[in-house]
């Protein structure tokens, strides 16, 4: 019973901590906005979940539960932002040393944190169905509610893939080097990679033969698509099928087919399952580490104490010295300082790398290596702003008389600054050779520098602007004109340039929230004429 109460109150009081924060409230509003964009009326024009590109089940209670199931895989991708982190926090407050010296088991502890993850997954959840059965009533095509067949696919195909997403938020809080934005970064790589790994084990599969997956997948889109081909080809006479997320209608019009229950076999129940106690397992496997963990991050304060003023470079004093003739320049010079004398030789290779790559490599790969120079300082862009949250300086920095705004417009120009710098050896190519590509980048350069800012500020968080960045740099990557200079040139800083005053209103307010009650106004990098 003592057990039992401890994982109740570390569970109780981790979700009342994560239900307050800003970042919960901001999730759980674009979960819902996202939900209802996901039950269109069938004259919309498109499709979220669909059937050949036309058919979609009519909105009854099961077809919502299922449309509710496949959204829960970007659920797994935001949700690990959301509530990875508790633990980092236990271990550097020291929480953690103070509970050791308590009767808590190592495993009631894990547990209990894995549990609280679940629960805000759980809040998530129960919203989103709110939302789908209103969806079901507005929309009129079945409003018959069966919960029974509502909330088995959620149950079924949602718990076991967001109980992995709470195994990974555990162990990326435990293992040193995946805490803060290199780990964010990796899950992303994870996530994009189990989603490739299912596709290629569904193209590989002949779902209209009868194959089987022994186990299934994480996401449950393999057993999905299995009650596709054996529910819906028969109302098509046995046409193949295939699945689409996010279509596109153009000129088709919107057919409905039947989806009153789903069915699934005792096989698949067990994979569920499966997937289910593979996450638990995973979690408790986390308790011998726990203790090099706590050293870890104990070595890691006294390292960060030790080279707290950074490592002495010569030439950037001299370089910054014509700055320091005015308040404004001095301190954006001290800003320059701060951030580029604790970056590591290996920062410094990697710049130097990527800025080769710019230079000599073909159009296509270079702005790929624009991206990789962008990336190789997510952590300065994602935490800029929180640097006083998160070394309680915010009263001594911002005492002074219009400090706040002296130090935001520093702040920006700051990461204007490196986002350009990094990005060189390519501004000076495309200069000469593609202007237009040249002005694409510069407009991609400020529009990091200010959406880095603004999310952090709003968000009090790094996590928003991590996930964010690892999507567009995806993106990118596939060539999407959206982080790709070379892709659309035109595009891309037109798209940027007419976000960017959005971008700037949001910094006002989010760092006049953050900082000081100054009118948000006043907070802009470019303060309004009189």
């Amino acid at each position: 019973m003592d057990g039992i109460r401890r994982f109740y109150a570390i569970l109780l009081a981790d979700l009342l901590e994560r239900v307050r924060s800003t970042r919960f409230r901001a999730a759980m509003a674009l979960a819902l906005g996202l939900t209802w964009s996901c039950f269109p009326a069938i004259d919309a024009g498109y499709m979220i979940l669909g059937i050949n590109g036309q058919y979609r089940g009519a909105f009854s209670s099961a077809w919502v539960g299922m449309v509710l199931a496949m959204l829960s895989i970007w659920v797994s991708l935001l949700g690990f932002y959301v509530v990875r982190g508790t633990i980092s926090r236990d271990l550097d407050t020291r929480v953690w040393e103070l509970l050791e010296t308590t009767p808590l088991r190592r495993a009631v502890y894990l547990l209990a944190k894995w549990a609280s993850h679940m629960a805000v997954f759980g809040l998530i959840i129960g919203a989103q169905l709110l939302v789908g059965l209103l969806a079901q009533w507005v929309r009129g095509e079945d409003r018959s509610i069966d919960l029974v067949e509502l909330l088995k696919p959620v149950l079924l195909l949602s718990i076991p893939s967001l109980a992995l997403t709470a195994m990974f938020a555990i162990w990326f809080d435990i293992v040193p080097w995946l805490r803060r934005t290199a780990g964010n970064i990796a899950y992303f790589a994870v996530w994009v990679a189990v989603l490739i790994a299912t596709v290629t084990t569904l193209n590989g599969t002949d779902l209209a033969a009868g194959e089987r997956s022994a186990l299934g997948d994480p996401r449950g889109i393999i057993a999905f698509n299995q009650s596709i081909h054996e529910q819906v080809a028969p109302q098509l006479g046995g046409a193949r099928l295939s699945v689409c997320l996010g279509c596109g209608m153009g000129d088709k019009q919107v057919r409905t087919v039947e989806w009153r229950n789903w069915r699934i076999g005792g096989a698949d129940i067990v994979g569920r399952f499966a997937w289910l106690g593979l996450a638990i397992v995973g979690v408790l496997l986390c308790h011998p580490f726990m203790d090099r963990a706590a050293a870890h991050a104990r070595a890691t304060e006294r390292h960060s104490a030790a080279l707290a003023g950074g490592r002495s470079i010569a030439w950037l004093g001299l370089l910054l010295r014509p700055l320091q003739r005015s308040q404004s320049g001095t301190i954006l010079a001290a800003e320059l300082q701060l951030t580029l004398r604790q970056r590591s030789l290996w920062w410094w290779l990697g710049l130097a790398v990527a800025g080769a790559v710019q230079l000599l490599a073909p159009p296509q790969i270079a702005a790929l290596a624009v991206i990789a120079a962008w990336g190789l300082s997510l952590d300065v862009f994602a935490r800029c702003a929180l640097r006083e949250v998160d070394s309680g300086t915010a009263p001594v920095v911002f005492g002074a008389a219009h400090a706040g705004r002296r130090i935001l417009l520093a702040r920006w120009l700051m990461l204007a600054g490196v986002a350009l710098a990094s990005v060189l050896p390519a501004l000076l190519r495309f200069t000469v050779a593609d202007a237009a590509v040249a002005l694409a980048i510069v407009a991609l350069a400020l529009s990091v520098a200010t959406w880095a800012l603004a999310l952090a500020a709003l968000t009090r968080s790094a996590h928003a602007f991590e996930l964010a960045a690892c999507i567009l740099a995806y993106l990118g990557i596939t060539g999407a004109p959206v982080f790709h200079a070379v892709a659309a040139p035109a595009a891309t800083m037109q798209m940027h340039l007419l976000a960017l005053p959005l971008g700037l209103a949001l910094l006002g307010a989010g760092w006049a929230r953050l900082h000081s009650a100054t009118p948000w106004a006043a907070m802009l990098p470019f303060p309004a004429k009189k």
